[in-house]
């Protein structure tokens, strides 16, 4: 038996054949056509599943259902997305829509979350049984696992981790709030940190780097100049990581999950990253050295998490 998942992008479809063990065989990818209505978007989600099962020599009886990972709100329990701006959906019954086309189980839920469920099974230990996830990327996303099942809400649109609130009235948010974590804590808010550290520190490596960028920053620049011994991008990126770590205790403090896990870009800087994050939620965690904290770990899985947890959500 097989499984596919689904990560529909705000400009990509990817679609992954799942085994009952979480291994991605194999993955294809369309262009999303969202803006020409839901029913499309099946449709061609349909056709990309019918595409691979055709080039690979799947059966339908082989397949043991889909599932959808989806950007924005989403009506878990009966398939419909509630809404998401990303791929301009309101009240969609994609679900449904997609059954239509392909006559087996579909599943849905949030794109982050499937991330945190797909990261959450490459564990690999069926003793753990909370999780928290995070994403840090143009956004903060993240998704919570309690009892071994991701946590929606009574709504499904629980894990809108960050748009917890960090500083009050503080830097303005997509999402019309000010201070939000994720005005803080996200690769976007990294880069307008370091921008604004380099005009003030013009003859800083750092500002030198972003200049000859045409003025813009991204984390291969902010940490190359870290690790280069820069101070202006240490002092951005100690920050950054406070920020970070922050949010994370508050995570901690609510959850108490055994690991958390931390995904997206940045995830690549590894322990030059970790370190910091981990010295600061060891100080500060509700209890101190007298409670045992989670492992904070980075995500195993990269830009794949999201299409093996979409699979979980069928198996």
């Amino acid at each position: 038996m097989i499984y596919f998942g689904v990560d529909i992008g705000g400009t990509g479809i990817k679609v992954g054949v799942v085994s009952p063990e979480g291994k991605l065989l194999h993955m294809d990818s369309a262009p999303t056509q969202a803006a020409l209505g839901y029913e499309v978007l099946a449709a061609d989600i349909a056709a990309l599943i019918n595409k691979i099962m055709s080039e690979k020599g799947i059966s339908l009886d082989e397949v043991g259902g889909i599932g959808l990972g989806c950007p924005g709100s989403i009506d878990d329990k009966n398939g419909v997305v509630i809404y998401s701006n990303n791929i301009n959906m309101t009240n969609a019954p994609l679900c449904d829509e997609v059954k239509k086309h392909i006559d087996k189980p579909v599943y849905i839920g949030n794109d982050a979350n499937c991330a945190a469920l797909g990261e959450y099974f490459a564990l690999n230990d069926s003793s753990i049984e909370h999780m928290v996830a995070i994403t840090l990327g143009t956004g903060v996303g993240g998704g919570v696992i309690i009892n071994k099942k991701i946590y929606t809400g009574f709504n499904g649109v629980a894990g809108e981790l960050g748009h917890t609130s960090l500083i009050m009235d503080g830097e303005q948010c997509t999402c019309g709030r000010k201070g939000c974590w994720e005005a803080y804590a996200s690769v976007t808010a990294l880069n307008r940190d370091a921008i604004r550290a380099a005009e003030k520190a013009p003859e800083s490596q750092l500002a030198k780097e972003i200049a000859a960028n045409g003025g813009k920053s991204n984390g291969k620049i902010l940490f190359g100049c870290a690790k280069n011994g820069d101070e202006t991008a240490i002092a951005v990126m100690n920050q950054y990581a406070k920020y970070v770590a922050a949010g994370i205790v508050d995570l901690i403090n609510i959850f108490q999950p055994e690991y958390l896990v931390i995904g997206g870009g940045v995830s690549a800087q590894g322990d030059y990253l970790l370190n910091p994050i981990r010295k600061y939620v060891s100080a500060e965690t509700y209890g101190g050295s007298l409670v045992k904290n989670p492992e904070i770990r980075m995500a195993t899985l990269g830009n794949d998490a999201g299409i093996i947890g979409a699979a979980l959500l069928a198996l």
